[in-house]
C-alpha cells in the first residue's frame, strides 16, 4: 500500500508539472477538426473573404485530372491553414501574438472563430498588458464586423460569443493568477519575518542566558581562585600548597574558556567570537597530567598503525576522553581509569574505562546533557558511541570514530 501510494503521488506529481504543457496540446488537438469544419461552413456560407471564390474552386475543381490533385488542392486550401493555427496555440503562453494574428487572418479570411477565441483566452491569461490586449480586441471586433456584415443586435451578439466571453475568462484565469503568486510572495515574506522574529528573541535569549552565567558561574569561579591564590601563600605545607596551586590554574583556565563560550553566546556587533585553537589527541597528555595531578590514577594506552588523523576526528577524540574522565572523577572517585586509543587506518577507537569504586562516593551533582552532548557531537563526525557498566561494577565508554579522506589534516602525527 506504502508503494502503491508514492508511485500514485509520483505520478500525480508528474502530470501536475506539466499540466500546463498537456493543456495547450489539448487546445491543439481538441480545436484541430472544429476549426476544419468551421473554415468549410464558413466558406459555403458565404463568410469571409474566400467566400466570393467559393464558386471559382468548385470549377477549378471539377477541372483537376484525378482525385489526388483535388484533395492536394483542398489540404492547402483548408488543411494546412488550419494546421498551422493549431501549431500556434502550443506557444500561445510564450508568444500569443502569432496565435492571435492567425486567428484574425483565419476569420476574416474563411469566417472561422476558434483561433481568434483561444488566443483572446489565452493573452489576459497569461499576460497583464492591457493597452496591447486592447488593441486585439479592437481588431477583433473590426473582423467580426467584416465578415458577419447583420444588424446591430446580431453583430453585439455575435461579438459577445466570439470576443467577449473568451477575453473575461482569460481576465479571470490571470487575475486569480496573480492574486495567487501575490499571496504566495506574502506568505513568503511573513515566514522570512517570522523567522528573523525568532532569531532575534533566540539572540535575545542567548545574551541573557550569558549575562547570568557571567553574574553567577563566573563570579564563583573568581572567588574559588582568589581563595585558592591566598590559601597557596599562606599555607605552610607543601602538599597543600601544591593541591591549591592546581585549583588556581584549573579554575583560571575554567574562567578563560567560560569567557570564550560568553563570547560566541553574545555576539556582539563589532566583536568576533574566540578563535583560539581547539585542543587536539596532542594535547592528552596535559589532560590526563591535570587528572593525576588531582589524585587521580590514570593510565593512557595507545596501539595501532594508524597515519596521520584530520583534525575534525582529533578534536573529537579529545573531548570524548576529557567528559569519560569528568563523568569518572564524579561518579567513581578513587577508581582506576584506563584510556585507550587505536589508531586504525580507516578509523579511531576510543575507549575509557574505570574500575570498580573503592569505596562509598556520595554522588555529585548531575547535569544530565554530558553524554547526550557527547553523542550528538560523535554523531556530527559520523561515529557512535557506546556506554554501559562492565562485569567488575566498573563503567567503560567506547567511541568509534571514521576518518574521512579529503579533510583537513594535521601536519604532524596526532601521536607525534
Amino acid at each position: 500500500m506504502d508503494r502503491a501510494a508514492k508511485l500514485a503521488r509520483h505520478n500525480g506529481m508528474w502530470w501536475w508539472d506539466r499540466r500546463l504543457r498537456i493543456a495547450d496540446w489539448c487546445f491543439a488537438l481538441f480545436s484541430l477538426p472544429f476549426s476544419g469544419l468551421a473554415m468549410l461552413a464558413g466558406v459555403g456560407g458565404g463568410l469571409g473573404a474566400l467566400s466570393a471564390l467559393f464558386g471559382v474552386y468548385g470549377a477549378l475543381m471539377d477541372s483537376l485530372p484525378g482525385m489526388w490533385w483535388v484533395l492536394l488542392s483542398t489540404f492547402l486550401v483548408f488543411g494546412l491553414p488550419t494546421i498551422l493555427a493549431s501549431v500556434a496555440m502550443l506557444w500561445r503562453r510564450s508568444a500569443p501574438k502569432w496565435l492571435l494574428l492567425t486567428g484574425l487572418l483565419l476569420l476574416v479570411l474563411y469566417g472561422n472563430p476558434f483561433p481568434l477565441m483561444v488566443g483572446l483566452y489565452s493573452y489576459p491569461a497569461y499576460f497583464s498588458d492591457r493597452k496591447i490586449l486592447t488593441g486585439w480586441f479592437a481588431l477583433g471586433c473590426l473582423a467580426v464586423a467584416s465578415v458577419f456584415n447583420t444588424a446591430v443586435l446580431a453583430f453585439v451578439m455575435t461579438a459577445m460569443t466570439i470576443l467577449v466571453l473568451p477575453t473575461i475568462a482569460g481576465l479571470w484565469i490571470g487575475t486569480r493568477r496573480e492574486l495567487i503568486e501575490r499571496l504566495r510572495e506574502r506568505a513568503e515574506r511573513l515566514e522570512r519575518e517570522q523567522h528573523l522574529r525568532a532569531e532575534r528573541a533566540i539572540t535575545a535569549e542567548r545574551t541573557r542566558i550569558a549575562r547570568e552565567m557571567h553574574d553567577v558561574v563566573a563570579h564563583r569561579v573568581s572567588l574559588m581562585v582568589l581563595h585558592a591564590g591566598g590559601l597557596e601563600v599562606s599555607s605552610v605545607d607543601e602538599r597543600t600548597e601544591r593541591a591549591a596551586g592546581l585549583i588556581r590554574t584549573t579554575g583560571r583556565e575554567a574562567l578563560a574558556e567560560l569567557r570564550g563560550i560568553l563570547g560566541v553566546l553574545r555576539e556582539e556587533e563589532g566583536e568576533a567570537a574566540p578563535t583560539a585553537p581547539q585542543p587536539v589527541l596532542a594535547d592528552l597528555e596535559g589532560l590526563v597530567a591535570q587528572w593525576r595531578g588531582a589524585g587521580m590514577e590514570v593510565v593512557c594506552e595507545r596501539s595501532g598503525e594508524g597515519g596521520v588523523l584530520p583534525l575534525a576526528v582529533q578534536r573529537t577524540g579529545f573531548r570524548v576522553v576529557q567528559e569519560a574522565l569528568t563523568n569518572a572523577a564524579k561518579h567513581a572517585t578513587g577508581a582506576r581509569v584506563r584510556v585507550g586509543l587505536y589508531f586504525g587506518v580507516d578509523r579511531l577507537e576510543v575507549e575509557v574505562a574505570n574500575g570498580p569504586v573503592p569505596g562509598v562516593v556520595r554522588p555529585a551533582p548531575r547535569s544530565g546533557y554530558g553524554l547526550t552532548g557527547l553523542r550528538e557531537r560523535v554523531a556530527l563526525a559520523g561515529g557512535e558511541v557506546s556506554a554501559g557498566p562492565c562485569p567488575d561494577g566498573g563503567w567503560r565508554l567506547r567511541a568509534l570514530l571514521p576518518t574521512e579522506e579529503g579533510t583537513e589534516v594535521e601536519a604532524e602525527p596526532a601521536r607525534a
